[in-house]
Protein backbone atom coordinates (compact mmCIF):
# COMPACT_ATOMS: atom_id res chain seq x y z
CA UNK A 1 0.00 0.00 0.00
CA UNK A 2 1.17 3.45 -0.64
CA UNK A 3 1.82 6.02 1.59
CA UNK A 4 -0.09 9.18 2.13
CA UNK A 5 2.91 11.62 1.09
CA UNK A 6 2.56 9.60 -1.86
CA UNK A 7 -0.16 10.79 -2.80
CA UNK A 8 0.77 14.30 -1.88
CA UNK A 9 3.72 14.14 -4.11
CA UNK A 10 1.31 13.02 -7.00
CA UNK A 11 -1.50 15.54 -6.76
CA UNK A 12 1.68 18.13 -6.43
CA UNK A 13 2.58 16.64 -9.85
CA UNK A 14 -0.68 16.70 -11.75
CA UNK A 15 -1.47 20.35 -10.74
CA UNK A 16 -2.87 22.76 -13.60
CA UNK A 17 -2.96 19.14 -15.61
CA UNK A 18 -6.20 18.32 -17.49
CA UNK A 19 -8.72 17.15 -15.22
CA UNK A 20 -8.55 13.53 -16.36
CA UNK A 21 -5.07 13.19 -14.59
CA UNK A 22 -6.59 13.27 -11.53
CA UNK A 23 -7.65 9.39 -12.50
CA UNK A 24 -3.79 8.74 -11.63
CA UNK A 25 -4.30 9.29 -8.09
CA UNK A 26 -6.53 6.06 -7.86
CA UNK A 27 -5.97 3.41 -5.05
CA UNK A 28 -5.40 3.16 -1.47
CA UNK A 29 -2.92 5.46 0.79
CA UNK A 30 -2.02 4.57 4.23
CA UNK A 31 -2.50 7.62 6.56
CA UNK A 32 -1.37 5.89 10.01
CA UNK A 33 -4.76 6.41 11.80
CA UNK A 34 -6.54 5.59 8.76
CA UNK A 35 -6.87 4.19 5.45
CA UNK A 36 -7.84 6.64 2.67
CA UNK A 37 -9.45 4.84 -0.90
CA UNK A 38 -9.80 7.23 -3.73
CA UNK A 39 -12.19 4.36 -5.22
CA UNK A 40 -13.62 5.99 -8.64
CA UNK A 41 -12.48 9.59 -10.04
CA UNK A 42 -15.22 11.67 -11.73
CA UNK A 43 -14.93 12.38 -15.24
CA UNK A 44 -14.44 16.24 -14.98
CA UNK A 45 -15.95 18.75 -12.31
CA UNK A 46 -19.63 18.92 -13.08
CA UNK A 47 -19.94 14.99 -13.42
CA UNK A 48 -21.28 12.83 -10.56
CA UNK A 49 -18.51 13.65 -7.14
CA UNK A 50 -15.56 10.66 -6.89
CA UNK A 51 -15.90 8.27 -4.85
CA UNK A 52 -13.96 8.03 -1.86
CA UNK A 53 -13.62 5.69 1.44
CA UNK A 54 -11.67 5.71 4.71
CA UNK A 55 -11.09 2.69 6.95
CA UNK A 56 -10.01 2.70 10.57
CA UNK A 57 -9.04 -0.70 12.48
CA UNK A 58 -10.89 -1.49 15.45
CA UNK A 59 -7.38 -1.50 17.28
CA UNK A 60 -7.48 2.61 16.43
CA UNK A 61 -11.14 3.32 16.33
CA UNK A 62 -12.02 1.72 19.83
CA UNK A 63 -15.32 1.15 19.68
CA UNK A 64 -15.71 -2.19 22.12
CA UNK A 65 -17.21 -4.73 20.20
CA UNK A 66 -19.68 -5.27 22.66
CA UNK A 67 -21.52 -2.31 20.26
CA UNK A 68 -21.48 -4.07 17.20
CA UNK A 69 -21.60 -8.32 17.63
CA UNK A 70 -25.58 -7.93 17.20
CA UNK A 71 -27.28 -7.45 13.86
CA UNK A 72 -29.74 -4.57 15.46
CA UNK A 73 -26.20 -3.04 17.85
CA UNK A 74 -24.13 -2.83 14.21
CA UNK A 75 -26.63 -1.05 12.89
CA UNK A 76 -27.95 1.43 14.96
CA UNK A 77 -24.06 2.17 15.16
CA UNK A 78 -23.30 2.86 11.88
CA UNK A 79 -26.57 4.59 11.17
CA UNK A 80 -24.78 6.79 14.17
CA UNK A 81 -21.41 7.07 12.86
CA UNK A 82 -22.93 8.48 9.43
CA UNK A 83 -24.86 11.03 10.79
CA UNK A 84 -22.43 12.20 13.14
CA UNK A 85 -19.76 11.87 10.12
CA UNK A 86 -22.58 14.12 8.10
CA UNK A 87 -22.25 16.23 10.21
CA UNK A 88 -18.63 17.21 10.40
CA UNK A 89 -18.11 17.02 6.84
CA UNK A 90 -20.50 19.66 6.10
CA UNK A 91 -18.34 22.27 8.17
CA UNK A 92 -16.25 22.08 5.38
CA UNK A 93 -18.67 21.44 2.71
CA UNK A 94 -17.55 23.59 -0.69
CA UNK A 95 -14.83 25.32 1.68
CA UNK A 96 -12.26 24.39 -1.25
CA UNK A 97 -13.22 26.25 -3.91
CA UNK A 98 -13.40 25.89 -7.58
CA UNK A 99 -16.00 24.95 -10.50
CA UNK A 100 -18.76 22.77 -10.67
CA UNK A 101 -18.82 20.17 -8.06
CA UNK A 102 -15.27 21.30 -6.59
CA UNK A 103 -15.35 21.21 -3.01
CA UNK A 104 -18.14 19.32 -2.02
CA UNK A 105 -18.22 16.71 0.54
CA UNK A 106 -21.11 14.54 1.21
CA UNK A 107 -22.25 11.32 2.94
CA UNK A 108 -25.62 9.78 2.98
CA UNK A 109 -28.27 11.79 4.27
CA UNK A 110 -30.85 9.69 6.59
CA UNK A 111 -33.89 10.22 7.93
CA UNK A 112 -35.34 9.47 11.25
CA UNK A 113 -35.27 5.56 10.73
CA UNK A 114 -32.53 3.33 11.30
CA UNK A 115 -31.41 1.64 8.27
CA UNK A 116 -28.41 -0.62 7.27
CA UNK A 117 -26.41 1.45 4.73
CA UNK A 118 -23.12 1.17 2.59
CA UNK A 119 -22.34 4.59 3.35
CA UNK A 120 -20.89 2.59 6.99
CA UNK A 121 -19.79 -0.78 7.16
CA UNK A 122 -18.69 -2.17 10.69
CA UNK A 123 -16.79 -5.44 9.90
CA UNK A 124 -14.60 -7.55 11.85
CA UNK A 125 -11.73 -5.90 11.08
CA UNK A 126 -12.79 -2.43 11.04
CA UNK A 127 -14.98 0.36 10.38
CA UNK A 128 -15.24 1.71 6.90
CA UNK A 129 -17.02 4.90 5.43
CA UNK A 130 -17.90 5.51 2.14
CA UNK A 131 -18.94 9.09 0.92
CA UNK A 132 -18.29 11.78 -2.26
CA UNK A 133 -15.98 14.60 -2.89
CA UNK A 134 -16.21 16.80 -5.36
CA UNK A 135 -12.02 17.25 -6.67
CA UNK A 136 -11.60 20.72 -7.15
CA UNK A 137 -10.46 22.42 -10.74
CA UNK A 138 -10.34 25.62 -12.09
CA UNK A 139 -12.64 25.12 -15.37
CA UNK A 140 -11.38 21.95 -16.53
CA UNK A 141 -7.71 22.62 -15.09
CA UNK A 142 -6.96 20.39 -11.98
CA UNK A 143 -6.09 22.45 -8.63
CA UNK A 144 -4.60 19.91 -6.53
CA UNK A 145 -4.04 22.21 -3.82
CA UNK A 146 -7.41 22.43 -2.86
CA UNK A 147 -7.72 18.45 -3.10
CA UNK A 148 -4.50 18.82 -0.52
CA UNK A 149 -6.55 21.03 1.50
CA UNK A 150 -9.45 18.29 2.03
CA UNK A 151 -7.62 15.12 2.41
CA UNK A 152 -5.11 16.19 4.41
CA UNK A 153 -6.73 18.88 6.50
CA UNK A 154 -10.48 18.87 6.69
CA UNK A 155 -10.59 14.54 5.87
CA UNK A 156 -8.39 13.88 9.04
CA UNK A 157 -10.03 16.17 11.69
CA UNK A 158 -13.95 14.32 10.78
CA UNK A 159 -11.96 11.28 10.58
CA UNK A 160 -9.92 11.40 14.21
CA UNK A 161 -13.82 13.44 15.64
CA UNK A 162 -16.22 10.65 14.48
CA UNK A 163 -14.65 7.03 14.48
CA UNK A 164 -12.25 7.77 17.18
CA UNK A 165 -14.15 6.61 20.20
CA UNK A 166 -12.28 8.68 22.71
CA UNK A 167 -13.35 11.59 20.79
CA UNK A 168 -17.25 10.74 21.44
CA UNK A 169 -19.16 10.89 24.18
CA UNK A 170 -19.16 7.54 25.79
CA UNK A 171 -23.19 8.11 27.41
CA UNK A 172 -24.13 9.58 23.73
CA UNK A 173 -22.35 6.55 21.77
CA UNK A 174 -23.96 4.20 24.43
CA UNK A 175 -27.49 5.85 24.29
CA UNK A 176 -27.61 4.73 20.45
CA UNK A 177 -27.10 1.12 21.51
CA UNK A 178 -29.20 1.33 24.41
CA UNK A 179 -32.37 2.48 22.36
CA UNK A 180 -31.35 -0.41 20.02
CA UNK A 181 -31.62 -3.20 22.38
CA UNK A 182 -34.66 -1.64 23.70
CA UNK A 183 -36.71 -1.78 20.24
CA UNK A 184 -35.19 -5.15 19.58
CA UNK A 185 -36.69 -6.53 22.84
CA UNK A 186 -40.10 -4.84 21.90
CA UNK A 187 -39.80 -6.60 18.61
CA UNK A 188 -39.60 -9.78 20.22
CA UNK A 189 -42.45 -9.00 22.84
CA UNK A 190 -44.72 -8.60 20.08
CA UNK A 191 -44.31 -12.17 19.26
CA UNK A 192 -44.34 -13.46 22.74
CA UNK A 193 -47.49 -11.15 23.41
CA UNK A 194 -49.54 -12.07 19.81
CA UNK A 195 -49.31 -8.44 18.59
CA UNK A 196 -48.68 -6.93 15.56
CA UNK A 197 -47.51 -3.27 16.83
CA UNK A 198 -47.14 -1.66 19.96
CA UNK A 199 -47.39 2.11 20.52
CA UNK A 200 -45.70 3.76 24.09
CA UNK A 201 -47.55 6.02 25.75
CA UNK A 202 -46.26 10.11 24.83
CA UNK A 203 -45.41 9.06 21.45
CA UNK A 204 -46.01 11.99 18.89
CA UNK A 205 -47.20 10.30 15.91
CA UNK A 206 -48.09 13.74 13.81
CA UNK A 207 -45.32 15.15 11.58
CA UNK A 208 -44.63 18.82 11.38
CA UNK A 209 -46.07 18.55 7.42
CA UNK A 210 -46.91 16.24 4.67
CA UNK A 211 -43.30 16.21 3.49
CA UNK A 212 -41.63 16.63 6.52
CA UNK A 213 -40.33 13.97 9.33
CA UNK A 214 -39.76 16.48 12.20
CA UNK A 215 -42.24 15.94 14.94
CA UNK A 216 -45.16 18.05 15.26
CA UNK A 217 -44.63 20.76 17.67
CA UNK A 218 -47.47 20.93 20.08
CA UNK A 219 -48.92 17.66 18.94
CA UNK A 220 -51.38 15.79 21.55
CA UNK A 221 -49.24 12.72 23.25
CA UNK A 222 -50.08 9.16 22.38
CA UNK A 223 -52.25 8.03 25.15
CA UNK A 224 -53.35 4.05 25.14
CA UNK A 225 -57.24 2.84 26.35
CA UNK A 226 -56.88 1.27 29.34
CA UNK A 227 -58.01 -2.14 27.56
CA UNK A 228 -55.71 -2.36 25.55
CA UNK A 229 -52.52 -1.09 27.45
CA UNK A 230 -49.67 -3.31 28.16
CA UNK A 231 -46.70 -3.04 29.94
CA UNK A 232 -43.26 -3.99 29.02
CA UNK A 233 -39.63 -4.30 30.96
CA UNK A 234 -37.06 -3.19 28.67
CA UNK A 235 -33.27 -3.71 29.23
CA UNK A 236 -32.82 -0.21 29.50
CA UNK A 237 -35.28 1.56 29.53
CA UNK A 238 -37.56 0.00 31.99
CA UNK A 239 -40.96 0.33 32.82
CA UNK A 240 -42.68 0.99 29.15
CA UNK A 241 -46.67 1.30 29.03
CA UNK A 242 -48.40 1.68 25.43
CA UNK A 243 -50.87 0.44 23.04
CA UNK A 244 -51.11 -3.04 22.00
CA UNK A 245 -52.68 -4.05 18.65
CA UNK A 246 -53.49 -7.50 18.67
CA UNK A 247 -52.87 -10.13 16.03
CA UNK A 248 -56.57 -10.55 14.23
CA UNK A 249 -58.46 -7.98 12.35
CA UNK A 250 -58.15 -4.30 14.02
CA UNK A 251 -60.19 -1.34 12.69
CA UNK A 252 -59.07 2.08 13.31
CA UNK A 253 -62.05 4.41 13.06
CA UNK A 254 -63.64 7.87 14.17
CA UNK A 255 -64.00 11.46 12.07
CA UNK A 256 -62.06 13.17 9.32
CA UNK A 257 -58.87 15.17 10.28
CA UNK A 258 -58.99 13.07 13.94
CA UNK A 259 -55.73 10.53 13.49
CA UNK A 260 -56.77 7.90 11.63
CA UNK A 261 -54.42 7.93 9.24
CA UNK A 262 -51.95 9.52 11.34
CA UNK A 263 -51.89 6.59 13.42
CA UNK A 264 -52.05 3.82 10.45
CA UNK A 265 -48.74 5.55 8.70
CA UNK A 266 -46.48 5.68 12.15
CA UNK A 267 -47.71 1.61 12.27
CA UNK A 268 -46.31 1.33 8.70
CA UNK A 269 -43.40 3.06 9.59
CA UNK A 270 -43.04 1.24 12.32
CA UNK A 271 -41.11 -1.70 10.78
CA UNK A 272 -38.24 0.33 10.79
CA UNK A 273 -36.44 1.15 14.13
CA UNK A 274 -36.16 5.02 14.63
CA UNK A 275 -33.73 7.52 16.34
CA UNK A 276 -34.18 9.41 19.53
CA UNK A 277 -35.63 12.27 19.47
CA UNK A 278 -37.96 11.22 16.61
CA UNK A 279 -41.23 10.50 18.08
CA UNK A 280 -41.70 7.35 17.42
CA UNK A 281 -39.03 5.45 18.22
CA UNK A 282 -41.32 3.41 20.58
CA UNK A 283 -43.53 2.92 18.11
CA UNK A 284 -42.94 -0.83 16.69
CA UNK A 285 -44.43 -3.10 14.09
CA UNK A 286 -43.88 -6.58 12.77
CA UNK A 287 -40.84 -5.67 10.20
CA UNK A 288 -43.46 -8.34 7.70
CA UNK A 289 -46.24 -5.76 7.87
CA UNK A 290 -47.34 -4.50 4.73
CA UNK A 291 -48.77 -1.60 3.32
CA UNK A 292 -51.94 -2.75 0.78
CA UNK A 293 -53.42 -0.13 -1.63
CA UNK A 294 -54.65 -0.04 -5.18
CA UNK A 295 -52.76 1.07 -7.83
CA UNK A 296 -53.66 1.39 -11.46
CA UNK A 297 -52.23 0.85 -14.17
CA UNK A 298 -49.21 -1.69 -12.44
CA UNK A 299 -48.03 -4.81 -14.19
CA UNK A 300 -49.36 -7.93 -12.94
CA UNK A 301 -47.67 -11.21 -13.85
CA UNK A 302 -48.70 -14.70 -13.51
CA UNK A 303 -50.45 -14.12 -10.03
CA UNK A 304 -53.01 -16.16 -8.95
CA UNK A 305 -55.75 -13.80 -7.80
CA UNK A 306 -58.55 -16.38 -7.97
CA UNK A 307 -59.20 -15.98 -4.20
CA UNK A 308 -60.72 -12.66 -5.15
CA UNK A 309 -61.57 -12.42 -8.50
CA UNK A 310 -63.26 -15.31 -10.61
CA UNK A 311 -65.55 -15.77 -14.04
CA UNK A 312 -64.74 -12.81 -15.75
CA UNK A 313 -66.84 -11.91 -19.12
CA UNK A 314 -63.45 -12.24 -21.20
CA UNK A 315 -62.84 -15.85 -19.60
CA UNK A 316 -59.49 -15.16 -18.76
CA UNK A 317 -57.77 -17.16 -16.20
CA UNK A 318 -57.49 -15.57 -13.36
CA UNK A 319 -55.00 -18.45 -11.64
CA UNK A 320 -52.35 -17.10 -13.57
CA UNK A 321 -53.16 -14.18 -14.17
CA UNK A 322 -51.11 -11.29 -15.71
CA UNK A 323 -51.87 -7.28 -17.36
CA UNK A 324 -49.65 -4.61 -18.24
CA UNK A 325 -52.26 -2.13 -17.07
CA UNK A 326 -54.26 -3.18 -13.88
CA UNK A 327 -57.23 -1.92 -12.24
CA UNK A 328 -57.53 -1.12 -8.85
CA UNK A 329 -58.94 -4.14 -7.51
CA UNK A 330 -56.99 -6.09 -9.34
CA UNK A 331 -53.71 -4.45 -7.93
CA UNK A 332 -54.89 -5.20 -4.94
CA UNK A 333 -55.80 -8.64 -5.00
CA UNK A 334 -52.40 -9.39 -6.63
CA UNK A 335 -51.00 -7.46 -3.82
CA UNK A 336 -52.49 -9.36 -1.15
CA UNK A 337 -51.68 -12.78 -3.13
CA UNK A 338 -47.64 -11.18 -3.61
CA UNK A 339 -47.56 -9.68 0.25
CA UNK A 340 -48.74 -13.41 1.35
CA UNK A 341 -45.94 -14.90 -0.61
CA UNK A 342 -43.40 -12.26 0.94
CA UNK A 343 -44.19 -13.98 4.17
CA UNK A 344 -46.05 -10.71 5.76
CA UNK A 345 -47.59 -11.89 8.91
CA UNK A 346 -49.85 -8.53 9.31
CA UNK A 347 -51.53 -6.26 5.64
CA UNK A 348 -51.90 -2.35 6.95
CA UNK A 349 -54.94 -0.91 4.77
CA UNK A 350 -56.05 2.61 4.17
CA UNK A 351 -59.63 2.67 2.81
CA UNK A 352 -58.87 5.84 1.11
CA UNK A 353 -56.57 4.12 -0.82
CA UNK A 354 -58.70 1.03 -1.24
CA UNK A 355 -60.64 -0.01 -4.45
CA UNK A 356 -64.23 0.84 -3.18
CA UNK A 357 -65.66 -2.62 -5.40
CA UNK A 358 -62.38 -4.54 -3.93
CA UNK A 359 -62.83 -4.16 -0.26
CA UNK A 360 -66.68 -4.56 0.16
CA UNK A 361 -70.20 -4.71 -1.56
CA UNK A 362 -73.33 -2.97 0.67
CA UNK A 363 -76.62 -5.55 0.97
CA UNK A 364 -78.72 -3.62 -1.59
CA UNK A 365 -75.60 -4.06 -4.32
CA UNK A 366 -75.92 -7.71 -3.33
CA UNK A 367 -79.60 -7.76 -3.84
CA UNK A 368 -79.57 -5.71 -7.52
CA UNK A 369 -76.17 -7.42 -8.75
CA UNK A 370 -76.26 -11.11 -7.35
CA UNK A 371 -73.35 -12.98 -6.72
CA UNK A 372 -73.38 -14.89 -9.54
CA UNK A 373 -72.51 -11.66 -11.62
CA UNK A 374 -70.19 -10.09 -9.90
CA UNK A 375 -66.68 -11.60 -10.39
CA UNK A 376 -65.33 -9.80 -7.58
CA UNK A 377 -65.04 -11.43 -3.86
CA UNK A 378 -64.33 -8.48 -1.67
CA UNK A 379 -61.73 -8.38 1.00
CA UNK A 380 -64.07 -8.09 3.97
CA UNK A 381 -65.13 -12.13 3.03
CA UNK A 382 -61.66 -12.84 3.14
CA UNK A 383 -59.83 -11.19 5.44
CA UNK A 384 -61.13 -13.67 8.92
CA UNK A 385 -60.05 -16.62 6.64
CA UNK A 386 -56.15 -14.62 6.12
CA UNK A 387 -56.06 -14.82 9.32
CA UNK A 388 -57.30 -17.89 10.50
CA UNK A 389 -55.54 -19.99 7.78
CA UNK A 390 -52.79 -17.96 6.41
CA UNK A 391 -51.65 -16.48 9.97
CA UNK A 392 -52.21 -13.01 8.47
CA UNK A 393 -53.46 -9.80 10.68
CA UNK A 394 -55.27 -6.98 9.15
CA UNK A 395 -55.04 -3.46 10.41
CA UNK A 396 -57.72 -1.00 8.37
CA UNK A 397 -58.22 2.51 8.74
CA UNK A 398 -62.91 3.12 8.18
CA UNK A 399 -64.31 5.90 7.83
CA UNK A 400 -67.39 5.18 5.26
CA UNK A 401 -68.95 1.90 5.82
CA UNK A 402 -69.71 0.10 9.24
CA UNK A 403 -69.01 -3.26 7.51
CA UNK A 404 -66.18 -4.50 8.66
CA UNK A 405 -67.17 -3.68 12.28
CA UNK A 406 -68.62 -6.99 12.17
CA UNK A 407 -65.71 -9.31 11.40
CA UNK A 408 -63.19 -7.09 13.70
CA UNK A 409 -61.74 -8.33 16.71
CA UNK A 410 -60.41 -4.55 17.91
CA UNK A 411 -62.50 -1.40 17.22
CA UNK A 412 -59.89 1.94 17.66
CA UNK A 413 -62.01 5.46 17.62
CA UNK A 414 -59.81 8.27 17.24
CA UNK A 415 -60.96 11.21 18.64
CA UNK A 416 -58.73 14.35 18.58
CA UNK A 417 -55.80 12.34 18.43
CA UNK A 418 -56.91 10.04 21.39
CA UNK A 419 -57.64 6.42 20.80
CA UNK A 420 -60.63 5.22 22.58
CA UNK A 421 -61.59 1.13 22.50
CA UNK A 422 -65.04 0.90 21.60
CA UNK A 423 -65.07 -2.84 20.34
CA UNK A 424 -67.54 -3.67 23.13
CA UNK A 425 -70.44 -1.40 22.36
CA UNK A 426 -69.76 -1.48 18.44
CA UNK A 427 -70.27 -5.38 18.61
CA UNK A 428 -73.45 -4.59 20.38
CA UNK A 429 -75.03 -2.61 18.02
CA UNK A 430 -73.82 -4.61 15.43
CA UNK A 431 -76.37 -7.49 17.03
CA UNK A 432 -78.94 -5.20 16.73
CA UNK A 433 -78.38 -3.83 13.19
CA UNK A 434 -78.37 -6.55 10.80
CA UNK A 435 -77.16 -9.89 9.30
CA UNK A 436 -72.94 -10.62 8.99
CA UNK A 437 -72.06 -9.13 5.34
CA UNK A 438 -69.56 -12.04 5.54
CA UNK A 439 -72.35 -14.54 6.19
CA UNK A 440 -72.23 -16.59 2.91
CA UNK A 441 -68.32 -15.73 1.70
CA UNK A 442 -66.67 -18.48 -0.57
CA UNK A 443 -64.45 -21.12 -0.14
CA UNK A 444 -61.00 -20.66 1.13
CA UNK A 445 -57.99 -21.98 -1.09
CA UNK A 446 -54.54 -19.80 -1.04
CA UNK A 447 -52.16 -20.35 -4.44
CA UNK A 448 -49.98 -22.86 -5.23
CA UNK A 449 -46.47 -21.66 -4.29
CA UNK A 450 -43.02 -21.55 -6.37
CA UNK A 451 -44.77 -18.94 -9.02
CA UNK A 452 -42.08 -17.46 -11.87
CA UNK A 453 -42.59 -14.45 -13.60
CA UNK A 454 -43.41 -14.92 -17.29
CA UNK A 455 -41.62 -12.63 -20.17
CA UNK A 456 -43.55 -10.65 -22.09
CA UNK A 457 -44.40 -13.55 -24.37
CA UNK A 458 -46.00 -15.68 -21.89
CA UNK A 459 -42.99 -18.17 -21.31
CA UNK A 460 -40.84 -18.45 -18.23
CA UNK A 461 -38.16 -17.57 -20.09
CA UNK A 462 -36.57 -13.93 -19.37
CA UNK A 463 -32.86 -15.13 -20.55
CA UNK A 464 -31.85 -11.85 -23.12
CA UNK A 465 -30.57 -11.84 -26.19
CA UNK A 466 -26.43 -12.47 -26.03
CA UNK A 467 -24.26 -10.84 -28.94
CA UNK A 468 -21.60 -13.90 -27.34
CA UNK A 469 -23.97 -16.61 -27.10
CA UNK A 470 -22.75 -17.26 -23.90
CA UNK A 471 -25.51 -19.02 -21.31
CA UNK A 472 -24.77 -18.14 -18.35
CA UNK A 473 -24.78 -21.30 -16.45
CA UNK A 474 -21.61 -21.06 -15.77
CA UNK A 475 -22.09 -18.40 -13.28
CA UNK A 476 -23.65 -20.49 -10.50
CA UNK A 477 -22.60 -23.67 -8.73
CA UNK A 478 -24.19 -26.32 -10.93
CA UNK A 479 -27.63 -26.71 -12.31
CA UNK A 480 -30.20 -26.54 -9.74
CA UNK A 481 -27.81 -25.86 -7.06
CA UNK A 482 -29.70 -22.45 -6.03
CA UNK A 483 -26.27 -20.98 -4.81
CA UNK A 484 -24.40 -18.32 -6.66
CA UNK A 485 -20.85 -19.35 -7.73
CA UNK A 486 -18.57 -16.81 -7.13
CA UNK A 487 -16.75 -15.39 -9.81
CA UNK A 488 -17.85 -13.96 -13.43
CA UNK A 489 -21.20 -12.18 -13.79
CA UNK A 490 -21.15 -13.95 -17.81
CA UNK A 491 -21.44 -10.02 -19.35
CA UNK A 492 -18.63 -8.64 -20.76
CA UNK A 493 -18.44 -4.94 -20.05
CA UNK A 494 -19.80 -4.02 -22.94
CA UNK A 495 -22.87 -6.03 -22.10
CA UNK A 496 -23.15 -4.14 -18.81
CA UNK A 497 -26.61 -3.25 -17.89
CA UNK A 498 -26.92 0.37 -16.89
CA UNK A 499 -29.08 1.15 -14.27
CA UNK A 500 -31.33 4.28 -13.29
CA UNK A 501 -32.81 5.34 -10.27
CA UNK A 502 -35.18 8.44 -9.95
CA UNK A 503 -35.76 9.14 -6.31
CA UNK A 504 -38.16 6.88 -4.50
CA UNK A 505 -40.55 6.68 -6.95
CA UNK A 506 -38.82 4.26 -10.09
CA UNK A 507 -36.19 2.69 -11.58
CA UNK A 508 -34.40 1.91 -14.49
CA UNK A 509 -32.64 -1.55 -15.33
CA UNK A 510 -31.48 -0.88 -19.00
CA UNK A 511 -34.68 0.28 -20.74
CA UNK A 512 -37.05 -1.05 -18.52
CA UNK A 513 -38.95 1.25 -16.18
CA UNK A 514 -40.02 -0.29 -12.67
CA UNK A 515 -42.59 2.01 -10.73
CA UNK A 516 -42.91 2.31 -7.20
CA UNK A 517 -44.21 5.46 -6.01
CA UNK A 518 -47.23 3.33 -4.39
CA UNK A 519 -44.71 1.43 -2.65
CA UNK A 520 -45.05 3.49 0.48
CA UNK A 521 -43.00 1.43 2.88
CA UNK A 522 -40.18 1.95 0.49
CA UNK A 523 -38.47 5.59 2.23
CA UNK A 524 -34.83 6.49 0.64
CA UNK A 525 -34.00 6.62 -2.62
CA UNK A 526 -30.67 4.58 -1.70
CA UNK A 527 -33.25 1.53 -0.86
CA UNK A 528 -34.45 2.36 -4.71
CA UNK A 529 -31.13 2.21 -6.04
CA UNK A 530 -30.66 -1.53 -4.00
CA UNK A 531 -33.62 -2.42 -5.48
CA UNK A 532 -31.76 -1.35 -9.19
CA UNK A 533 -28.87 -3.35 -8.76
CA UNK A 534 -31.06 -6.37 -7.60
CA UNK A 535 -32.37 -6.14 -10.16
CA UNK A 536 -30.02 -6.21 -12.76
CA UNK A 537 -28.09 -8.74 -10.97
CA UNK A 538 -30.92 -10.69 -11.90
CA UNK A 539 -30.94 -10.06 -15.38
CA UNK A 540 -27.25 -10.64 -15.39
CA UNK A 541 -27.36 -14.21 -13.81
CA UNK A 542 -30.44 -14.83 -15.75
CA UNK A 543 -32.06 -16.24 -12.46
CA UNK A 544 -35.58 -15.47 -13.73
CA UNK A 545 -36.08 -17.58 -16.21
CA UNK A 546 -34.99 -20.33 -13.85
CA UNK A 547 -36.14 -19.43 -10.30
CA UNK A 548 -39.33 -19.01 -8.74
CA UNK A 549 -40.15 -15.00 -7.27
CA UNK A 550 -39.18 -16.41 -3.80
CA UNK A 551 -36.26 -18.34 -4.72
CA UNK A 552 -34.91 -15.25 -6.68
CA UNK A 553 -35.82 -12.93 -3.25
CA UNK A 554 -34.32 -16.08 -1.26
CA UNK A 555 -30.62 -15.93 -3.59
CA UNK A 556 -30.58 -12.07 -3.05
CA UNK A 557 -30.39 -12.12 0.57
CA UNK A 558 -28.02 -15.61 0.77
CA UNK A 559 -25.68 -13.70 -1.71
CA UNK A 560 -26.04 -10.09 0.46
CA UNK A 561 -25.85 -12.12 3.66
CA UNK A 562 -22.66 -13.60 2.14
CA UNK A 563 -20.90 -10.59 0.56
CA UNK A 564 -22.75 -7.42 1.38
CA UNK A 565 -24.92 -4.85 -0.61
CA UNK A 566 -21.51 -4.44 -3.00
CA UNK A 567 -21.84 -8.46 -4.12
CA UNK A 568 -24.88 -7.61 -6.22
CA UNK A 569 -23.21 -4.42 -7.55
CA UNK A 570 -21.77 -3.77 -10.70
CA UNK A 571 -19.03 -1.92 -9.18
CA UNK A 572 -17.21 -0.82 -6.05
CA UNK A 573 -18.37 2.82 -6.80
CA UNK A 574 -21.57 1.87 -7.47
CA UNK A 575 -21.78 -0.09 -4.07
CA UNK A 576 -21.52 3.26 -2.15
CA UNK A 577 -24.87 4.42 -2.18
CA UNK A 578 -27.09 1.99 -1.13
CA UNK A 579 -29.35 0.90 2.05
CA UNK A 580 -31.23 -2.51 2.60
CA UNK A 581 -34.88 -2.64 1.84
CA UNK A 582 -37.27 -5.52 3.57
CA UNK A 583 -37.67 -8.51 2.05
CA UNK A 584 -41.68 -6.75 1.28
CA UNK A 585 -40.41 -4.56 -1.33
CA UNK A 586 -37.88 -6.25 -2.75
CA UNK A 587 -40.95 -8.84 -3.60
CA UNK A 588 -42.54 -5.31 -4.45
CA UNK A 589 -39.93 -4.40 -6.88
CA UNK A 590 -39.32 -7.96 -8.71
CA UNK A 591 -43.21 -7.97 -9.41
CA UNK A 592 -43.16 -5.20 -11.06
CA UNK A 593 -40.63 -5.87 -13.27
CA UNK A 594 -41.73 -5.81 -17.01
CA UNK A 595 -39.08 -7.59 -18.52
Amino acid sequence: MKRSEDLRRLLESIDRKSYPAYKSAQGAYDFGEFTLSIDHVQGDPFASPSKVSITVSHAKAGYPAAYFDRPWKKTALEDYLVRQFGREISQFNFKAKGSGKSGLIAISNPGPEILSRTACDCTDTGITARFEVGFPANGRTINSGELIRILFDFLPKCVRSVFFYRSRSPKEVQAVIHLAEDQQAIREELKRLNLVSFVADGAILARESGVSSRPMKNCVPFLSPETLKVTLELPHKGTLTGMGIKEGITLIVGGGYHGKSTLLKALELGVYNHIAGDGREYVITDDTAMKLRAEDGRSINNVDISLFINDLPNKKDTHSFSTADASGSTSQAAAVIEGWEAGSRAFLIDEDTSATNFMLRDELMQQIISRDKEPITPFIERARDLFEKAGISTVMVAGSSGAYFYIADTIIQMDCYRPFDITRRTKEACACFGEDPTANAPGFKLPAPGRKLLNPSGSSDSRPNRRDGHSGRGDFGGRGSGQPAPGGRGFGRDDRIKTKVHGKDSLQVGREQVELRFVEQLIHSEQTAALAQMVRYCVEKQLFARYSVKQIADLLASQIERGGLPSISDSSYAAMGLCMPRRQEIFACLNRYRG
